[in-house]
């Protein structure tokens, strides 16, 4: 197609015409055959029918001066051709063989053509042809002024490299041309062209934009980069380049990274609606070359400006068209880095190998010990500047690990049902975070309750192994009366749980003795704070004796029940290791469950209430029993 007048080059030697530069070989066959043909050119397997012009041309041949009457116009041009004739030991020389043509036939035909002076264009889809097929024939100055190569550089100076969408084309048009392109210099000047346009647009159109605001001198940098979707016609090798010359001039950096982005989303857009059960789709080399190498200009930008979803996406696409190792660990370092802001669906990587998890639990596995190892390098560099030891609550990091620790808890539900998820694997996760990750343990044990629920084959020491990492003193109450009751924890659990349940019950029982003092003492102050006078000391005294030996009365029952529980447990653990059957643990927590309804409490005030409290506890414990177990049916 013949371009605007304003994209032709005009020289003495182009003949403009509207007439296409792309012939076919019918059409340059009619062309020849006008005319009687008798030097025939062979390039690369096809033949081109050359005329003989009348006038002579004298060329030295081995120390003899030999007169060729019917030599052609290729000859006043080329270097090589003449070489060739010349070296040619044949008088009556009526055929050339060229092998590995720059450009082929198509290139060598234009080429042909502006030596017999025919009507066409020098394009921007052709100079790099004519540029390299000129340096082929050796069509230099010093065979013909006004020779194709110094026309070609020319429009080259004037025309291509002033513009990038130009560039950009005619970078193109090298890809078929290697090495000739490189050698020449075509590709390195586009380049170049392309990388020193953009940054002084991005300059210019700053400067533009440069408003104050108040005397703020606020920056606008909404300019809109329109060459990002330009480049990503692109080859993946041409790429790399231009996105290396556009830092070395200093384009920004949220600029190269949405083309990044949009190169990835033409070049890998069929990948990305791939779905990990169609195993049958193979995906050649040019695929894993382009994600390979994006992922390598991705690492040498800043971390912050690129999107998560995005480098989630990558990873994905890695995975599926089998990138190599370092591509995919490099992707996992710079995820590792932002885990804090991930959500749960993106860590739903699936996994692409048979007979294994539904998710790719290794993969996130070792995205976690990425973030685990940024945060200590962090928590070091801090310690190291302010002279103090960074531990847990007092890390500058904390608030990132929580927010890891419910997105890690989160996945563990999401991923325990699944009936192919070795233990090592879920265990392996759980004690990756540190303590102080999580600050109440209720979604630790809702997924590993999850698990427990979907692996009923588990033994009772892999049981006993995976409820070691619930720490009980974290659990909420809702979720201390639901593992009170679960049948699928093992004893030792459930006893652990009843133990600090205990504890917690006791602690609120001194703070309301204390409150209770306060208030009663209290009661006998004045508004002048004295002592009222309405009630004796000796009084005074009698009651807080008797208040305290209720007290001591009720702390001895307490004590009597809890070491009958811990021989009751002494005993149930007899009978598991001998008969190896749950049973016996079963009837236990019903017994323990109903024991723990008998204990009375002491609860300061008169006697009814005392009662009160008493007839009301075990009524409300079986309606949160009941409300627990609806729950959990639903």
């Amino acid at each position: 197609m013949v371009m605007a007048a304003e994209n032709t080059f005009p020289t003495s030697f182009v003949k403009l015409s509207s007439t296409s530069p792309r012939f076919c070989n019918s059409v340059s066959k009619r062309i020849f055959s006008d005319v009687a043909g008798d030097i025939t050119i062979f390039v690369d397997g096809q033949s081109f029918l050359l005329h003989k012009k009348s006038e002579c041309i004298s060329l030295l041949h081995r120390n003899a001066l030999l007169f060729l009457p019917a030599c052609f116009p290729l000859v006043s041009r080329s270097g090589k051709i003449r070489k060739m004739v010349v070296d040619s030991r044949d008088p009556d020389l009526s055929k050339l063989e060229f092998f590995n043509v720059p450009g082929g036939f198509f290139a060598f035909e234009l080429a042909a053509k502006f030596c017999y002076g025919m009507n066409f264009e020098i394009q921007t889809s052709n100079v790099a042809n004519l540029r390299c097929i000129g340096e082929y024939l050796e069509m230099t100055e010093d065979y013909r002024e006004g020779n194709l190569i110094a026309q070609t550089e020319t429009y080259m100076n004037d025309i291509v490299l002033q513009s990038i969408e130009k560039s950009i084309e005619v970078l193109c048009a090298c890809s078929s041309l290697l090495p000739m392109a490189e050698e020449v210099g075509v590709i390195n000047r586009c380049i170049d062209a392309i990388a020193a346009i953009a940054s002084k647009e991005q300059l210019v159109c700053g400067l533009a934009r440069l408003e104050c605001n108040g005397g703020s001198g606020k920056l606008d940098m909404d300019c809109q980069d329109w060459w990002v979707e330009d480049l990503s016609a692109l080859s993946i090798n041409h790429y790399q380049r231009v996105i290396a010359a556009m830092r070395r001039a200093g384009v920004r950096s949220d600029s190269i990274t949405a083309s990044l982005i949009h190169y990835a989303h033409t070049c890998l857009k069929g990948i990305e609606k791939r779905q990990a059960w169609d195993s049958n789709l193979s995906f050649g080399d040019e695929q894993r070359v382009i994600v390979e190498a994006l992922v390598g200009l991705l690492s040498t930008e800043k971390i912050k400006s690129v999107p998560l979803a995005f480098l989630f996406g990558m990873l994905r696409i890695a995975i599926e068209v089998n990138a190599s190792v370092n591509c995919r660990l490099e992707l996992e370092r710079i995820i590792g880095f932002r885990l804090e802001v991930a959500s749960l669906d993106d860590l739903l990587i699936p996994s692409l190998q048979k007979n294994d998890c539904v998710f790719d639990v290794d993969t996130v596995h070792r995205i976690l010990a990425n973030f685990m190892q940024r945060i200590e390098e962090e928590d070091s560099d801090e310690s190291s500047q302010c002279g103090y030891e960074s531990e847990g609550l007092n890390s500058p990091s904390h608030s990132s690990v929580l927010k890891v620790g419910r997105l890690i808890d989160g996945y563990l539900a999401e991923i325990a049902p699944d009936p192919y998820l070795k233990l090592q694997k879920f265990m392996a996760l759980i004690e990756l975070l540190p303590d102080y990750a999580r600050v109440i343990e209720d979604g630790l044990y809702r997924a590993i309750d999850i698990y427990l629920k979907a692996h009923p084959s588990l033994s009772e020491s892999e049981c006993q192994k995976l409820c070691k990492h619930i720490d009980c003193q974290k659990l909420s109450q809702e979720a201390s009366n639901h593992a009170a009751q679960n049948d699928r924890l093992p004893v030792q659990m459930t006893v652990r749980v009843l133990y600090f349940e205990q504890l917690r019950l006791k602690s609120a029982l001194s703070s309301s003795s204390a409150d209770a003092d306060g208030s009663f003492s209290q009661r006998i102050m004045g508004s002048s704070g004295v002592p009222s006078a309405a009630v004796s000391p000796r009084d005074n005294y009698a009651s807080l004796r008797r208040e305290n030996r209720e007290l001591k009365l009720e702390i001895s029952r307490m004590r009597v029940r809890l070491s009958e529980l811990e021989k009751e447990h002494a005993v149930i653990k007899d009978g598991i290791r001998e008969s190896k059957s749950g049973e016996h643990g079963r009837a236990f927590l019903s017994s323990l469950s109903k024991g723990i309804g008998k204990i009375g409490f002491f609860v300061p005030g008169n006697g009814k209430q005392h009662k009160n409290a008493r007839k009301t506890q075990p009524t409300d414990g079986k309606t949160h029993r009941r409300r627990l177990r609806r729950s959990s049916l639903a």
